[in-house]
């Protein structure tokens, strides 16, 4: 069972996604939050499995509570749900250490799906949000490449992190790289260790050159 809170300062939305989310199999809901203050409190009180975090809420903001989740209940993945897209607040949410960014417009599926990513170790974001981190891949392009960029990775290394930041999963990694799965892993491993990254999201964004790590 995966245990979420929920953390947002509009009434009507939290209750919209503690009823949702207490429909979806699998799911339990461990408390909900209407400011980041108290969302802080609360992870560290009840130690859910997932956060699910608006951006925008009073006291403390979504990234300020998520760094501080982060780095005091480091076993509890943060999921942003917001209606904000722009590269500010994708920016702002990965630095913190947020392991999905999802908008408010997801389907209870993508929502569900979401959430089951993040609490098993994966980084997840919404479609838009993907596009984007591709684009930004992809106009960096011209730069230096990973390996130039941080020359203590392995050329197998650059590749799993450039799959990484693509939001590839493990198994499609090992697929597409023609490896076995405990090989990525020892990979991304590796990885974290070379970069300093706290999970899959915040690789991403060091690989973006979106981390102030």
């Amino acid at each position: 069972m995966i245990r979420v809170l929920v953390a947002d300062d509009q009434a009507t939305v939290r209750d919209g996604l503690v009823t949702l989310l207490g429909l979806t199999e699998g799911v339990e809901v461990a408390g909900d939050a209407a400011d980041g203050a108290e969302a802080v409190r609360l992870a560290l009180e009840l130690r859910p499995d997932v956060v699910l975090m608006d951006l925008r809420m009073p006291v403390l903001d979504g990234a300020g509570a998520t760094a501080r989740i982060v780095a005091e209940a480091p076993g509890t993945a943060v999921l942003v749900l917001t209606t904000y897209a722009d590269d500010d607040s994708l920016a702002g949410a990965l630095r913190a250490g947020a392991r999905g960014y999802l908008t408010k417009d997801a389907g209870r599926a993508e929502l569900a799906a979401a959430v089951r990513s993040v609490a098993s170790g994966q980084a997840t974001f919404a479609k838009e949000i993907a596009d984007r981190l591709v684009r930004g891949f992809t106009e960096a392009a011209p730069q230096p490449g990973l390996r130039e960029r941080f020359p203590t990775l392995t050329a197998r290394e650059a590749d799993v992190l450039e799959a990484i930041t693509l939001g590839h999963n493990n198994a499609r990694i090992a697929s597409e790289l023609f490896l076995s799965v405990a090989t990525v892993k020892s990979y991304i491993n590796s990885i974290f260790a070379k970069l300093g990254a706290r999970d899959r999201a915040h690789a991403a964004a060091i690989a973006l050159g979106r981390s102030d790590a």
